[in-house]
């Protein structure tokens, strides 16, 4: 299987044309996903998911620079950092209400998703980050009214579990 890095070797290496099409794919890609949560009414819109997925690229290009061109060892260790890093931004924009309803995990989960395509086009895999975009947005946009009636069916079940339970004991 080919990639497009073996079509264009230039795009493997860090260098300004490199660097331009990861930071313009990055936007692009995080700016779609931010946008539905956006249209969704969701704190962590497009400026947060581009943030996020712009941090994440210029974070591993800069691992990929810094094993190429000092010799520095592992070219993966800050982008394991941003990894685990992201989860505390996600910490954050997670909220368990007084009803014991949690809030905010989608956001978190397309925080994390964010940054790892962000990871992928920093380090040259273009194709993950498209890729992982148009898997992220599908979920993120289509998927959400499935899991509404998934939700809804699972809790109309469980009413009529309990009130045939209840029924019984009179």
């Amino acid at each position: 299987m080919k990639l497009l890095v073996d079509y264009l070797p230039f795009l493997a290496e860090p260098n300004i044309i490199s660097i331009l099409v990861r930071t313009v794919l990055a936007i692009l890609s995080a700016g779609l996903i931010g946008y539905d949560r956006n249209t969704r009414g969701s704190d962590a819109g497009i400026r947060t998911h581009i943030l996020v997925c712009v941090g994440a690229m210029i974070a591993m290009s800069t691992g990929q620079f810094a094993a190429l061109y000092f010799n520095s060892g592992d070219i993966t260790r800050i982008g394991a950092q941003v990894v685990s890093g992201i989860g505390f931004l996600g910490a954050g924009s997670i909220i368990v209400t007084r009803s014991n309803h949690i809030s905010g995990l989608t956001t978190a989960a397309g925080l994390w998703a964010s940054a790892c395509i962000g990871l992928a086009i920093g380090v040259g895999f273009y194709e993950g980050g498209i890729i992982g975009t148009i898997a992220v947005y599908f979920t993120e946009r289509f998927l959400r009214n499935w899991s509404k009636r998934i939700k809804a069916t699972g809790s109309d079940l469980l009413n009529s579990y309990e009130n045939s339970d209840n029924s019984s004991e009179d």
